[in-house]
């Protein structure tokens, strides 16, 4: 007899609580206000506006330090999600046990450059990466940034990231 699936609302729960997990792994995602909205296997990074994050008043502008710091966890979190996603859904890691003291180690950053295109202003951002190459010891990244139009991104980034079993 066939096994009915699960409900789709189980489903995306085990994997809302995955990913949580996941970016609680950093705390510097706290600091910041880093948020993450999940549709399927897609992520967008959300920075929400802050006057902390203003680096020049006189502007006002985005401090370089928060865009960049941005630009690199949405792709270290992207990286890392794309890793559990797929072993969430071969049935190699069980989303419902991941939690603090059994998170996947994260990848190490090796190197980010980082492209300022425009002037971040005084509102939220949003950011999303891409994995240009997933390999068994490096990953290469690619993420965007934007504020009010993606098509126009203020920002951008591409990181090469050493893999957790090559650390």
């Amino acid at each position: 007899m066939r096994q009915q699936p699960e409900p789709v609302q189980v489903v995306k729960e085990r994997r809302d609580r995955a990913l949580h997990a996941l970016v609680q792994g950093v705390p510097y995602i706290t600091f910041l206000g880093i948020e993450f909205d999940r549709r399927g296997d897609e992520l967008t990074a959300i920075l929400p506006y802050r006057d902390t994050h203003i680096g020049n008043p006189l502007l006002p502008a985005l401090h370089g330090g928060a865009i960049a710091s941005f630009l690199e966890v949405t792709a270290i979190i992207g990286l890392g999600w794309s890793i559990l996603w797929e072993q969430i859904e071969s049935g190699a890691v069980d989303a419902a046990a991941i939690g603090p003291e059994s998170l996947p180690r994260q990848p190490k950053t090796i190197d980010m450059t980082v492209d300022f295109l425009r002037t971040g202003l005084p509102r939220d951002a949003y950011a999303r990466a891409r994995v240009n190459r997933s390999g068994r010891r490096y990953s290469s990244v690619h993420v965007e940034a934007w504020q009010d139009n993606r098509a126009r991104p203020f920002a951008q980034a591409t990181g090469h990231f050493l893999m957790p079993a090559h650390e």
